[in-house]
């Protein structure tokens, strides 16, 4: 059975078209061989006969001779010299045969790794953390991961929220973990537990040591805040508007980190909003702050892991926030289930 192109000439041999315009045949175009047939072909490479060849990889004998005879067809390239007593590989055959056994061990190390990957909790995770949360959750978070998950690669990377939320997005982190509500499309929020802020004072401020401070205090207070760019000053500046503070009031940013904003506060140069979490850390090391506490309700803050939507892994990072829920509970917090 031959084929032709209008106004062209039938077939050449082996099937090739003519070259427009030119009636001489162009050279067949190898097909490409199936991963059966370069198995078949590797075999018979390896042992120079094709029982041994057929029983190494489980085929029939016919079918492993039909599979080389298929890829030398395939290629249009004889691959082994046949002789009655014995096998040997062309000098094509053997250029090929390397090539073919790095062919099938790149397929095998796609396999694995698909293996692996279907496997939870397992490979690299990168987990981005915001500077205020980072020193007070991540011993939590990394004995969760020691213990339940040993073979997870957690990397851990601390930035302020735009920057994780872009990396995210972008692809460069897996997971985060900060302040939320983030309002972010195509964001999925995971939380965690609810904090409430409290104040830290000077040892003999009026403050020090109450229970019941109101919201109102703050309208007046000389508060340190954190620098641009925190999510915590925001979250504080909001708590100042609720409570009715102006913008006039005397307020202080001279800090880019709570260490450093609690030394200030020691200091004696105002006072300052942290979160419970932080609370036993940051002033742990002076004996000259004194805490209050806010009557209730309390302000507060929200914690969550944030993931792209759909994301592949959403399942287990579902179950990372259970895990991590159940091992946050020790914390001066009140667990979001």
């Amino acid at each position: 059975m031959t084929a032709s192109i209008p106004g062209g000439k039938p077939d050449g041999p082996g099937g090739a078209l003519p070259w427009p315009g030119t009636g001489k045949v162009a050279p067949a175009r190898p097909r490409q061989p199936s991963l059966a047939q370069l198995r078949a072909f590797a075999a018979v490479a390896e042992h120079l006969h094709f029982r041994d060849a057929a029983a190494a990889i489980g085929m029939s004998q016919p079918a492993l001779s039909g599979a080389v005879s298929a890829l030398e067809e395939s290629l249009g390239i004889q691959l082994l010299e046949r002789t009655t007593r014995k096998v040997l590989l062309s000098p094509a055959g053997e250029r090929l045969a390397a090539r073919a056994r790095t062919v099938l061990d790149a397929v095998a190390a796609l396999m694995e790794e698909a293996d692996a990957a279907r496997a939870p909790f397992t490979g690299v995770l990168r987990l981005g953390v915001i500077p205020t949360v980072a020193p007070y959750l991540l011993p939590a978070v990394l004995r969760l991961v020691h213990d339940a998950y040993p073979q997870l690669d957690l990397q851990v990377h601390e930035e302020q929220t735009s920057s994780l939320l872009d990396g995210l997005t972008q692809g460069r982190l897996d997971l985060l973990l900060l302040a939320v509500p983030l309002g972010a499309p195509g964001v999925t929020e995971l939380p965690l537990f609810d904090e409430d802020f409290v104040l830290v004072t000077p040892c003999d401020h009026w403050l020090a040591g109450r229970g019941d401070i109101p919201r109102a205090a703050l309208r007046e207070l000389d508060l340190l805040l954190l620098d641009e760019g925190h999510c915590l000053r925001d979250q504080a500046l909001d708590i100042c508007r609720e409570a009715g503070r102006t913008e006039g009031a005397p307020m202080t940013t001279s800090a880019a980190g709570l260490s450093t904003l609690v030394q200030l506060v020691g200091g004696g140069l105002g006072v300052t909003l942290l979160p419970r979490t932080a609370l036993r850390v940051e002033t742990g090391r002076s004996d000259r702050l004194a805490t209050g506490y806010f009557a209730d309700p309390a302000p507060s803050r929200r914690i969550a892991l944030a993931m792209r939507s759909g994301a592949a892994r959403q399942g287990e990072f579902e179950e990372f926030a259970a895990a991590l829920r159940r091992e946050l509970r020790r914390l001066p917090v009140r667990i979001v289930e």
